[in-house]
């Protein structure tokens, strides 16, 4: 299948592209929704995302970019060649959740509050967004005889995108689930972390694309650092909580 949807005066127009829009669409829909329902304001989610999207886009190719720079730092003028791919979705929630902290800080608002707002919709789009991986043939594993295996340029493989795609939905459903017993706030945001890294790390190990530090893929490093530093993170956050409780 093509990755080219359409064309508008001569401007070709990416799967890809509307994939990712559709998945911000419905992700800023459902966190504006739960927003409320915590009582922040409604314009809130989409204050924040004005300022959190376009930064969480350049720490997406910064990521890539930093991590390719062997070639980048010989080819500078494809930096910003962003429409001929290379993004990477640790890059950009890194830099997402760091502008939505100074957003938060300037707003005075609990950033922990509005981070367990948005994390189910972040692992939604997310889930939603790998589907753009499936039109521009990429981030696929290795070759394998499963009946479920994809063709790509002639060969059989793992579709590591539907493997992200289907584990992102089904932590999406339960941080939609567990907001209701969550036992303080930043829960839901550190178990979105974790158990996203979590799915990530194994299905990183069967891709054939990853970005390297030596033998080691860069993917899986983060993943672990993500899932140790949300389970120390939550382990004191607890405390916090019963300490206050205990007062």
């Amino acid at each position: 299948m093509s990755p080219i949807a359409f064309e508008i005066f001569g401007i070709e127009i990416a799967w890809y592209g509307i994939i990712i829009s559709v998945g911000i669409i419905l992700g800023v829909f459902i966190a504006t929704k739960r927003a409320i329902a915590v009582g922040l304001h409604d314009e809130t989610v989409m204050d924040m995302c004005l300022f959190a999207i376009p930064a969480a886009i350049i720490g997406a190719r910064a990521y890539y970019v930093i991590f390719k720079w062997d070639y980048y730092s010989q080819n500078l003028s494809h930096i910003y060649r962003i429409r001929e791919g290379g993004l990477a979705i640790h890059g950009a929630v890194i830099a997402g959740v760091f502008v939505a902290y100074i957003f938060c800080r300037y707003k005075k608002i609990d950033f922990l509050t509005l981070a367990d707002v948005c994390a189910p919709s972040l692992i939604l789009g997310q889930s939603i967004g790998r589907w753009g991986n499936y039109f521009n043939q990429e981030a696929h594993g290795g070759p394998t005889d499963l009946p479920w295996a994809i063709e790509i340029n002639g060969q059989m493989v793992h579709p590591t995108f539907l493997y992200e795609s289907i584990w992102n939905f089904l932590v999406f459903i339960f941080l939609m689930y567990y907001t209701k017993k969550k036992k303080f706030n930043g829960q839901i945001f550190l178990l979105y972390l974790s158990l996203y890294s979590a799915g990530r790390f194994f299905i990183e190990g069967l891709r054939t694309d990853s970005l390297m530090i030596g033998p080691l893929r860069v993917a899986q490093l983060i993943s672990l650092a993500l899932i140790v530093g949300s389970i120390i993170i939550m382990k004191i956050l607890k405390k916090k909580q019963i300490n206050h409780k205990n007062l």
